[in-house]
């Protein structure tokens, strides 16, 4: 049982959910920092910088001893997907990643205040789509699922049966690689 404060620096409900599942103890502070893209970034650097940008960001402005911060996103024909804007733009996208292969990547930092020392890291994992008819896009997007999710799906919800397999983490599909921030964790005393 840890002594230290963990604040996750994050609103999203999966990352909760996924801590909780570890039996980590935790309180949620979201930080609130611009998300896109820089000119020429490319999806690794991209997630692990905004990953460490989020632990920071909270960092400052909250008591606490370690701050995990983490991004997420898919990445098809070099294309970084992030949250779907509206309808139409998740249907082009369920559409590119039906019956193909993609990566969902996910960069985490963990920042141990005590030591000002902050541990980053990128984990990637294939996810392997069935063919998707028109219909079956339509109606998952009617469920509202798919616009608070990176690549327009959420593998833990209604697009499970959209997934052939995947090669890596499961937990990092659905927003973060669970033992790798546990054991990250572990090393700073969490």
């Amino acid at each position: 049982m840890s002594l230290k404060t963990i604040i996750l620096a994050s609103a999203s409900p999966r990352r909760s959910e996924l801590l909780e599942s570890a039996g980590i103890t935790f309180s949620v502070i979201p930080a609130d920092i611009p998300e896109e893209p820089l000119p020429g970034e490319l999806p690794a650097p991209h997630v692990l910088r905004l990953a460490q940008e989020k632990a920071l960001a909270v960092a400052r402005i909250a008591q606490g001893d370690l701050f995990i911060g983490a991004d997420t996103v898919v990445v098809c024909d070099d294309e970084i997907m992030g949250k779907p804007c509206d309808a139409a733009d998740a249907r082009r996208m369920l559409s590119l990643l039906s019956g193909r292969e993609h990566e969902v990547i996910t960069g985490f930092a963990v920042h141990d205040r005590s030591g000002e020392v902050t541990h980053a890291q990128v984990v990637s994992t294939k996810v392997f789509f069935k063919p998707l008819t028109l219909s079956e896009i339509d109606a998952y997007i009617a469920t509202g699922c798919p616009f608070d999710k990176a690549g327009a799906y959420a593998i833990q919800g209604g697009a499970a049966y959209m997934v052939q397999r995947i090669e890596g983490s499961y937990s990092n599909v659905v927003g973060l690689p669970l033992c790798e921030v546990v054991e990250v964790l572990r090393g700073f005393g969490g």
